[in-house]
């Protein structure tokens, strides 16, 4: 950092990767192999980059901050395995990266996480995930039904996704120290991605929390026929009419789409 004078951007929710202990512990969740094409979304100074180069068959590293384009080309440099593709990740088009990737592993900047997430979900040819995210984050994703935690990211990423919280990480691996406690979360695919108008009923239905799903789906702009809709196909499988979104496991979301479709 202080060769290229990089100084974090918090705006960008920038705290950079500094403690290369920390890699081996995300490999390992990872479960890398030779034929892997990773995906990392936050490159920051291509300490993580360096390490799945060495590991993988390619690596793509997305950095938004051009800032960081020195120090990362400087990184990668050795490697012709990678690609660095100075973007936003929340606007790239992922389904053009070629080879496609396999895994996602990333330091996550905060504020993107759980957009990027899901995100990749999407890509088809993404079968594992390993990320570094804040801890509640992490636990959204986790979370079962009924819980506090559980909300859109956590039925989204289940729907296609085995979700665990894989460890909490020191906050002294990271400069500049983040005042929020860190976890790696681990995805394993196990379904294609949920369809749009999945997606789009979760997001509806977790809009007004504290009311009957029902009644949230018909102020999202269902009106009365979804609403009726609604609680018929509840009931249908076997969840009370007045059944809030948050009551729903991923499978019971599934069987609700099917039936209300």
């Amino acid at each position: 950092m202080r060769e290229f004078g990089i100084r974090p951007n918090r705006d960008l929710g920038q705290n950079f990767l500094v403690d290369s202990n920390i890699l081996d512990v995300i490999g390992r969740l990872a479960e890398l192999t030779p034929e892997d094409v990773v995906l990392e979304v936050g490159g920051g100074l291509g300490v993580l980059s360096e390490y799945l180069a060495e590991r993988v068959a390619h690596v793509h590293v997305v950095e938004l901050d051009r800032g960081l384009e020195e120090p990362l080309r400087e990184a990668l440099e050795p490697f012709a395995n990678t690609t660095l593709h100075l973007a936003d990740a929340v606007k790239l088009d992922l389904d053009a990266l070629d080879p496609a990737p396999t895994k996602v592993v990333a330091n996550l900047p905060y504020g993107v996480a759980a957009t990027v997430i899901i995100r990749t979900i999407e890509l088809e040819s993404v079968v594992g995930w390993v990320a570094m995210v804040q801890k509640e984050v992490g636990e959204r994703f986790a979370a079962s039904a009924s819980t506090s935690a559980y909300g859109v990211p956590s039925v989204l990423a289940q729907l296609s996704c085995d979700v665990k919280v894989g460890r909490k990480i020191p906050r002294n691996v990271f400069f500049p120290v983040p005042n929020v406690d860190s976890v790696l979360v681990v995805l394993e695919r196990h379904s294609p991605a949920p369809p749009r108008e999945l997606v789009k009923l979760v997001q509806h239905g977790f809009k007004h929390r504290r009311k009957a799903m029902a009644k949230s789906l018909e102020l999202s702009g269902g009106g009365k026929e979804l609403r009726d809709r609604t609680r018929e196909a509840l009931v249908a499988i076997g969840k009370p009419a007045d059944a809030r979104a948050e009551s729903l496991s991923p499978s019971e979301w599934r069987a609700f789409y099917e039936q209300l479709s």
